[in-house]
């Protein structure tokens, strides 16, 4: 079922690598991520082609050889079934809902600073542009009414730029649970076969866990795990809505 590649994975993987000897070699490593990773929308670095872009980016070489491996092992598979129009479909929307998710909770924490900023008296205007004139800058005065971490946060959040093709390659490994439950999968580093209808569950549930907590279990601690969570989510809908229309890959071919 996965000793071959097949056509649409081979050439999402191909795209992958191209852009990320690009990042190594433009600009030294700086422009591609100027141009092409996900910047918060706020910020005047973000384009609308980041919201695709972004999902062919990545962070370093163990960031892109574990998302491809996954995306081969996976994607496979679920391309067999779903045919090739269909698949690309299903993988661009689990990475657009990754990103809106990650968005719309970074969203969430930003206004958060900003409402506090704004009762306190502080024009939003002048806020963004303090933001604006440079990376991680802020007026000192906000330490009367934000915390550290609620700074950090703040700050943090406007010059925050999100790479990888994680969170579509989640909603792939959602499909091949739902297509494959009762194929055995082992990790690296765990050599015990579990089911895909346990494993696949139990990888979202630790993501859940590490963006609840901050924890992080097989990941860096950078990792955008409520994109993980939305690419999962939209997978699952997806496959929940063809499943309950019995919307075939006949349609799509």
């Amino acid at each position: 079922m996965m000793n071959k590649i097949t056509d649409t994975v081979k050439h999402l993987i191909i795209i992958n690598v191209v852009m990320f000897i690009g990042t190594l070699a433009v600009g030294g490593g700086t422009l591609f991520y100027d141009w092409f990773a996900l910047h918060f929308p706020k910020n005047e670095a973000f384009q609308p082609w980041q919201i695709i872009t972004h999902m062919f980016m990545h962070g370093g070489f163990m960031h892109i050889f574990f998302n491809m491996f996954a995306l081969w092992m996976f994607g496979t598979a679920v391309e067999e079934r779903f045919g090739a129009k269909k698949f690309l479909f299903f993988y661009i929307s689990s990475g657009l809902g990754a990103a809106l998710c990650m968005i719309g909770y970074y969203y969430f924490r930003f206004i958060s600073g900003m409402d506090i900023l704004n009762g306190a008296g502080f024009d939003q205007t002048q806020t963004i542009e303090t933001l604006k004139s440079g990376y991680s800058v802020y007026d000192t005065r906000w330490s009367q009414f934000l915390n550290q971490e609620q700074i950090q946060n703040f700050v943090g959040v406007f010059n925050s730029t999100m790479v990888g093709a994680s969170g579509a390659i989640m909603g792939v490994m959602v499909a091949f649970g739902m297509l494959y439950p009762e194929s055995k999968l082992m990790l690296i580093f765990l050599p015990v076969p579990i089911k895909a209808k346990y494993f696949i569950p139990g990888i979202i549930a630790l993501d859940l866990i590490s963006a609840v907590t901050g924890q992080s279990f097989f990941s860096p601690s950078n990792t955008a795990y409520v994109a993980h969570i939305g690419g999962a989510l939209t997978g699952f809908l997806i496959m929940w809505y063809w499943k309950k229309t019995q919307f075939n890959k006949n349609r799509w071919n």
